[in-house]
């Protein structure tokens, strides 16, 4: 597969369209470490602290399109100083994760999501078009390849971070029409050692995590930095994450929790439960997890699964719908509100235990809303998803194709 791109002749006039090489499987070199590092112990694991002992490169320019692949030894890159990704943020990535099933192959959970979403960040970046396909093939080939780094353990995984940064080495103010491509891979364990436990989260008025209009709905580097110190502010007043807010007619919305995504559970008076989490309004990641428990939730209510502990008559209403932390505060009230947890691949579910607010803008003192608390920390809704989600993503369940194994 190739691109069509216009060529510059001199004197502002385009030649085209020109075929330009797309990212090719079947040019895949492979270079194999002479050095293979010692596996770490998997109870040592710290999340993104080590590596493996390989990587996928490629790289793009304009004249010669995407080059063959490579798969070598894990090291560092050398870039121009001026390479637009250190200027200007044209950097984009995903998260996913790797894992052993039970028949001993690695598998991947739902990649072509991440595929497609990548894709979607580097053309709102206006980086170089890829074949999502063929990178998804080259993925499994470093999988395969690196396989005994997976852990073989229940909650373990290989976490994968492909990753597109322009690398035009000019500081004019422009999209990069160079760029390097890379996925480097790291063994984790469970992102609660001792289990899930409740977090704490600030709901902060004074910054917004995104915008409408802005990038808030695609995996680029530029949404995470400014966090940081509303993250740092938020630990201060003896907060773990921050819960994002945006204020429009109807007061401040709820939009995310810290980098995850996020889902409350209100009870109904017909005995039934609301799984209601903000709507994709373009301010909102489309997290792959986030997707995948809308779908069981509806699933368990159409009688097509049933959730773990759920009761198959249980009817879970899921809703993808604005609401706000005025509207929070009143389903606490009311005992209505029974969980709250955020959601994204490194965590997958993670329970709240309690939320703190500041009325409006005001500068008075906080107030919590205290959730209600469950044994282990999670509610019933949350552990039946998470468990569900796990059970697919390591093979134990097989649920619409969602476990893909890599060959």
């Amino acid at each position: 597969m190739a691109h069509n791109e216009w060529k510059s002749v001199g004197n502002g006039h385009l030649e085209g369209p020109v075929s330009i090489p797309d990212l090719d499987p079947s040019k895949l070199t492979i270079t194999l470490t002479d050095t293979p590092k010692p596996l770490p112990n998997p109870e040592d694991l710290v999340f993104g602290a080590i590596m493996t002992d390989h990587m996928l490169v490629s790289s793009f320019d304009p004249i010669n399109g995407w080059s063959a692949p490579e798969i070598k030894p894990y090291g560092p890159f050398t870039l121009d100083p001026a390479s637009s990704c250190f200027q200007y943020a044209t950097n984009i990535f995903e998260g996913m994760k790797a894992y052993i099933g039970p028949d001993g192959k690695p598998r991947l959970f739902r990649p072509e999501k991440n595929m497609a979403r990548l894709a979607r960040s580097a053309a709102r970046l206006a980086l170089p078009p890829f074949n999502t396909n063929a990178l998804l093939e080259l993925i499994k080939k470093l999988i395969v390849i690196d396989q005994r780094w997976i852990p073989n353990l229940e909650g373990h995984s290989l976490y994968l971070r492909p990753t597109i940064i322009g690398t035009r080495p000019t500081l004019g103010v422009a999209a990069s029409d160079r760029a390097l491509l890379y996925v480097i891979l790291s063994p984790t364990g469970p992102y609660f050692r001792t289990g899930p436990k409740p977090v704490s989260l600030f709901a902060a008025a004074e910054n917004v995590r995104a915008w409408p209009g802005g990038t808030g709905s695609h995996k680029v580097a530029g949404n995470y930095a400014p966090g940081f110190l509303p993250q740092k502010e938020a630990a201060k007043l003896g907060y773990e994450q921050i819960l994002w807010l945006l204020k429009d007619e109807s007061g401040w919305k709820v939009t995310e929790a810290g980098a995850m995504n996020i889902f409350v559970v209100v009870g109904r008076e017909d005995g039934d439960l609301d799984v209601i989490t903000p709507p994709l309004d373009g301010t909102i990641l489309p997290g792959v997890t986030r997707e995948s428990i809308l779908a069981i939730v509806k699933a368990h209510t159409d009688g097509k699964l049933c959730l773990p502990g759920i009761s198959p008559t249980k009817c879970l209403h899921a809703h993808e719908r604005s609401f706000t932390i005025a509207d929070m505060e009143v389903w606490a009230e009311k005992g209505q509100l029974l969980e709250v947890f955020a959601v994204g691949t490194a965590a997958v579910v993670a329970p709240v235990g309690r939320v703190g607010f500041r009325d409006d803008d005001s500068k008075k003192a906080i107030r919590d809303l205290m959730l209600p608390p469950y044994e282990g920390g999670m509610g019933p809704i949350g552990r039946a998803v998470r468990t569900m989600i796990i059970d697919i993503q390591e093979g134990r369940f097989e649920w619409e194709g969602w476990s893909v194994a890599c060959q």
